[in-house]
């Protein structure tokens, strides 16, 4: 739905109205296209992201508010985090989106690293990375923070309790998301490199930079470009990170109460 310049029967009105036509026309898999690649960067990536996060967000809760919540030191955590997360996950969300353009030439994942890497060298891998940084720096600020402030309001002990969780994921991942829209589609531009859209503007070779992308974007689609598949991206991260907090949340808990299990006597 990103497309900016999509063939004529990859333009679609709506959410579902896109979803029936995929697996109408491409087959039932065709929605998971790109899933391997995705499940092998995200294990790694969201290891050093939540290690980074605990460790960021307690040290500078003790400095900014001792030891007490401090939104700030939230924000910054989620910041720095998305520095090593975005390192391992910008290349394999390169070949996912290149795998699930419409009638993309690439079988499979290894077939789309190989001919990315001969025919546009290892930069490419990373071409989309400062605006990836740009779009995901404001996102996790906004995703933690409203995260923290949501438990705030309904787990104010701040207790193990998954349904709290599931809503404060899911309402942080909502509001993040729509509020980076314009960025993820300058983000997706780069990322695949869309033929038909840089021909119409005159750009040969590949677009690089996320000026280069803002500006293509306003003269394809005017200011509305900047939002396209807005609803698609709130209704993917609103489960996507209400699932992440609350696996996360419950593997801390799990965790930490074994732990403390083990050093209290008998």
């Amino acid at each position: 739905m990103q497309s900016l310049k999509p063939n004529p029967k990859a333009q679609y009105n709506g959410v579902f109205e896109a979803l029936k036509t995929m697996i109408h026309t491409e087959g039932v898999w065709r929605p998971l296209r790109g899933i391997n690649v995705t499940m092998l960067g995200a294990g790694p990536a969201h290891a050093l992201y939540f290690a980074c996060y605990e460790k960021m967000k307690r040290t500078l809760s003790d400095i900014i508010h001792d030891g007490k919540n401090s939104h700030l030191a939230n924000g910054i955590a989620g910041s720095m985090a998305t520095l090593l997360h975005d390192a391992v996950m910008n290349p394999a969300e390169v070949v996912k989106q290149r795998m699930q353009m419409y009638l993309s030439p690439y079988k499979t994942v290894l077939q789309c690293v190989r001919t990315v890497r001969r025919t546009e060298g290892l930069g490419a891998f990373y071409r989309s990375y400062t605006t990836q940084l740009t779009m995901n720096i404001p996102f996790q600020a906004i995703h933690f923070i409203t995260y923290e402030l949501t438990q705030e309001q309904i787990n104010p002990q701040r207790q193990y309790n998954p349904l709290t969780h599931i809503v404060s994921g899911a309402v942080a991942g909502a509001v993040a998301a729509a509020a980076t829209t314009p960025l993820d589609v300058c983000k997706t531009l780069l990322n695949t490199q869309e033929n038909m859209a840089l021909s119409s503007v005159n750009i040969s070779g590949h677009l690089s930079g996320m000026l280069k992308a803002l500006r293509t974007v306003y003269q394809l689609g005017g200011a509305s470009g900047y939002f396209k598949g807005v609803h698609a991206r709130v209704i993917y991260q609103m489960p996507s990170t209400a699932i992440a907090w609350s696996v996360y949340e419950f593997f801390k808990y799990f965790l930490t109460k074994r732990e403390a299990d083990k050093k209290t006597p008998f």
